[in-house]
């Protein structure tokens, strides 16, 4: 992967400040799964990828994606940026191979895997909707979800 060129101090100060973990996505999904009664760990440093949320015994994972981090493409967030574009574009596709290799990891071991986006996870009614959805196929064993 190619280096980014030099970047300005400001830039450096505003990316130092994008959150990593519980992010404001994060937390809407937790309170959903929480109000959905489903149980979960955040972080499962043990398991491949350290999914944001898992149940070992029941074997589902979730992953909340932010959409510019993988740039999700059917959402207004999930733009590439016009500056160094050949950069975004490669480190996008990074993103995406290692989220791809981190579910594909996980199935391997029996889990579920859900990615759930993050404009999904800040639209209350489309995430209270997407979290019944995946809390019904979870308590029947039937989701290997892809998206």
């Amino acid at each position: 992967m190619r280096t980014p060129p030099a970047s300005d101090p400001a830039r450096s100060a505003l990316m130092k400040r994008v959150r990593q973990a519980r992010t404001g996505a994060e937390e809407a999904v937790a309170a959903a799964l929480r109000l959905a009664g489903l149980h979960y760990r955040r972080n499962a440093k043990g398991l491949p990828g350290a999914p944001d949320f898992a149940n070992r015994s029941r074997r589902w994972a979730l992953f909340v994606n932010g959409c510019f981090w993988h740039h999700h493409k059917n959402c207004r967030r999930g733009t590439i940026p016009k500056q160094n574009n050949a950069f975004w574009l490669e480190k996008f596709a990074a993103n995406r191979a290692r989220d791809a290799r981190k579910a594909k990891a996980l199935r391997a071991l029996g889990f579920r895997v859900a990615i759930l986006w993050e404009c999904e996870a800040l639209d209350p009614p489309r995430l209270k909707e997407r979290v019944a959805r995946l809390a019904g196929l979870w308590g029947r064993g039937q989701l290997d979800e892809k998206r």
